[in-house]
């Protein structure tokens, strides 16, 4: 019996514009025609905002391997299509490959943030310059996504890249690699400056016990989304009931040093109600292949709505 290979996910998150949320839907037709012809395209989903839960578009579209996917994200014809969406959109570019096999080797996340300062007037370029070097990346062996985040004028002067990699030996790689080296160099024209600092993931001890032995850790995302969900009341809790009563007005102690007990207290916490929380959850962490993109967006839209009735909650109570 042959080995049945797992498929694959691009997952993308887009932010469009309100006044072009009809053109975007139309422009997403096209980009399916497209894509539909491409080779290892299985299908592709589109989602949407649905505003307050979830504020994003979000593509879904399956292949049958790694290999397909990733030529998909470095192809002329995506280039293409990214081209004409640009003036649709706002924010951030948010693309995550992700593996339909749960049982896929474990490997050690590690990330790399690049924060890149352009030079003014250069901004439209360095803009191209970024897709260009995008669909570079997205060919790197063991690239498990990225995020874009442009400046924000009086807020965010820098240009930031998350990249996300399984294994630091691949990232280091594909950093190392002529064809980055190059395009850094294209570049150099339009920055004033740039920095790099590598990140380990730091959630995965908390996620052991739902872990399969040999598999994969929970996706990055949920292991996100199930710490804010029990840091949030945690850190709203301790304000209303001690830090601000007791520590604040009745101990009168200065603002870091109550934050800071805060936060030691917080993280205590979070490390106990994590793995209780991942325990009853593991039904979204660790999906069957077959049911993977019913039981994420089922788990994703339970909790969304869980920190919702939170916070209204918590705003009936101050």
């Amino acid at each position: 019996m042959s080995a049945v290979v797992p498929s694959v996910s691009i997952v993308t998150q887009t932010s469009v514009r309100p006044d072009c949320a009809e053109a975007f839907a139309q422009w997403q037709g096209g980009t399916s025609a497209v894509i539909a012809s491409f080779p290892g395209f299985i299908e592709q989903r589109l989602m949407p905002p649905h505003p307050p839960l979830q504020v994003d578009w979000v593509i879904l579209q399956r292949f049958s391997s790694q290999d397909h996917a990733k030529a998909w994200l470095g192809s002329p014809e995506r280039q293409a299509r990214i081209e004409g969406a640009t003036p649709m959109l706002v924010g951030r570019d948010d693309v995550h490959i992700v593996k339909d096999d749960a049982s896929a080797a474990r490997t050690a996340p590690v990330s790399a943030v690049i924060s890149t300062r352009v030079k003014p007037g250069m901004e439209a370029a360095y803009r191209q310059w970024e897709q260009k070097i995008a669909a570079a990346q997205s060919k790197a062996p063991g690239l498990q996504g990225y995020r874009f985040e442009p400046a924000v004028p009086g807020v965010q002067e820098d240009f930031v890249a998350i990249l996300r990699f399984d294994s630091e030996a691949n990232l280091q790689a594909w950093m190392d690699s002529p064809a980055r080296q190059a395009l850094v160099r294209e570049a150099a024209p339009l920055t004033a400056e740039f920095h790099t600092r590598t990140v380990q993931s730091g959630f995965e001890q908390w996620f052991r016990d739902v872990t399969p032995a040999g598999g994969a850790a929970p996706a990055a995302w949920k292991m996100n989304m199930i710490v804010v969900l029990t840091l949030y009341p945690t850190v709203f809790l301790w304000g209303l009931l001690i830090g601000t009563p007791i520590l604040s007005r009745t101990l009168k102690l200065d603002f870091p040093v109550a934050l800071f007990i805060g936060n030691v207290f917080s993280v205590l916490v979070t490390a106990q109600l994590v793995p209780w929380t991942a325990q009853r959850l593991s039904w979204w962490l660790s999906p069957k292949p077959e049911r993977r993109a019913r039981v994420d967006l089922q788990g994703a839209a339970l909790l969304a709505a869980a920190c919702a009735i939170m916070i209204l909650i918590f705003w009936k109570l101050l």
